[in-house]
């Protein structure tokens, strides 16, 4: 954590303690490296994941991509050691780690770049190397759909980014976006499993709500439920098919003809996909810290979506609701909920992320009332182009913007919370996390 001290210099600041300790507990119990810990062992030249042995007949390889990719693959290094035949992890810039077999490569995300379709042509040359007797080994977290990227024949990388960047300032949810990538890539939605002779075995990082395998990283390893025709609708429903590249358009009107392969349909019998972390544990870790202190927790949800700034509203509701009324939970108490809001962007957008417009925006409703603090986060530690997992706001805080001349509705209409929540010290910054599982929110209410 950067800047504890500066978040607890002023406010209500027993509650925002609180909120900063059950944030760092949430992060530590996604830690992948902790995770795979926990889901991998060998023992007599045999893997066992969860209680299920697979033999080890022949080679092994490794397959990392995400923002957790580093950490998952430091992890299995330390417990197969010379086992492993040769590695790959790609991961985003100022995420890697010293690997001993497995090379590491840094890309963009969340716009992908060069190093992006790098590793993911290194990744597939991989997965062709593995014979019929052995294993890959996939560790797949979020930002995996970015960073692991290979467009279809015809598609350049600059219409890939652009199509992408339309993407995520539609205001689509990630597995809507990720349906729309799945089937203009070579290796998402299944394709890449299609590539393996051998045994392929995916531990999986949630960050999608609800956990979908199909729509982590954009299911590379798993069966994909959607088409050409999804993809397609989802573009017209979000008013991006016009802006597309020519390219793009011209691969999802081929593919809703049948001229394009479409994503893997049918489970395969060599590949086996684990789910080791996930939103819903981090949320339970946070309820049983809190419950640790003597407060009274509750997860509210694990599956929290909408518009960031509107989202905040409801639950600003909520917390007035118990703050005065003390229904329909008595305080002092928690509310822990897990997910991923959005926000749609119009115009030319200022600094920010979804998280901190859901903290600038619930500053309003929690105005004035002493002893509450809401903490937003992304567990990546990046929210948004920014360098702030989010933001934590307390009673003060809107008092505090307006004595600083900052129109709050003005900035949430530019999406420019970064900039005011950096006026008044209510940034969140943790720096890398080496981990990704959705978005936490922590309301403390004394």
């Amino acid at each position: 954590m950067i800047n504890r001290e500066e978040l607890l210099s002023q406010g209500d600041i027993k509650s925002k303690e609180i909120a900063l300790n059950l944030m760092e507990e949430t992060i530590k119990s996604a830690d992948p490296y902790e995770a795979i810990k926990r889901a991998l062992k060998v023992e007599d030249n045999r893997l066992i994941i969860k209680e299920r042995e697979f033999p080890i007949k022949g080679k092994i390889y490794v397959l990392a991509f995400g923002k957790a990719a580093c950490s998952m693959a430091q992890a299995v290094e330390e417990i197969l050691d010379d086992k492993i035949a040769e590695g790959i992890a790609v991961t985003k810039y100022g995420y890697s780690l010293p690997l001993k077999k497995i090379k590491v490569i840094e890309a963009g995300h969340p716009i992908p770049d060069e190093s992006s379709m790098k590793g993911a042509h290194l990744g597939v040359e991989l997965a062709k190397k593995v014979g019929e007797n052995d294993i890959l080994l996939v560790l797949i977290s979020g930002g995996g759909s970015a960073l692991f990227m290979l467009p279809e024949d015809g598609i350049s990388l600059e219409d890939k980014m652009k199509t992408n960047e339309l993407l995520l300032k539609s205001g689509a949810k990630i597995y809507e976006i990720n349906t729309v990538r799945k089937h203009i890539s070579k290796v998402k939605g299944g394709k890449l499993a299609k590539l393996v002779k051998g045994t392929l075995i995916s531990l999986v990082l949630s960050d999608v709500v609800g956990d979908p395998l199909e729509a982590i990283a954009s299911g590379p390893t798993v069966k994909d439920p959607t088409t050409f025709q999804d993809a397609y609708r989802l573009l017209k429903l979000y008013n991006v098919w016009e802006k597309l590249p020519q390219s793009v358009k011209r691969h999802i009107e081929l593919g809703i003809e049948g001229e394009r392969e479409e994503t893997l349909k049918e489970d395969l019998p060599n590949v086996h996909n684990f789910l080791i972390a996930s939103n819903s544990l981090a949320c339970e870790a946070a309820k049983r810290k809190a419950e640790e202190l003597g407060l009274n927790a509750y997860i509210l949800t694990t599956t929290l979506e909408g518009e960031a700034r509107e989202v905040a509203i409801a639950f600003g509701s909520i917390i007035e609701e118990i703050y005065h009324r003390e229904r329909p939970f008595k305080r002092p108490c928690v509310l822990i909920a897990g997910g991923e809001t959005t926000v749609t962007i119009e115009g030319e957008p200022g600094l920010g992320g979804p998280n901190q417009e859901f903290a600038l925006s619930i500053a309003r409703k929690i105005a004035g009332l002493k002893g509450v603090a809401v903490l937003a986060m992304d567990t990546d530690g990046t929210d948004g182009p920014t360098d702030a997992a989010g933001g934590l706001v307390d009673s003060y805080t809107l008092e505090t913007l307006k004595k600083r001349d900052i129109d709050v509705e003005e900035f949430l209409k530019a999406h420019n919370a970064y900039e005011a929540l950096k006026e008044v010290n209510a940034l969140l910054l943790t720096g890398p996390t080496r981990t990704n599982v959705n978005s936490i929110i922590i309301a403390v209410i004394l």
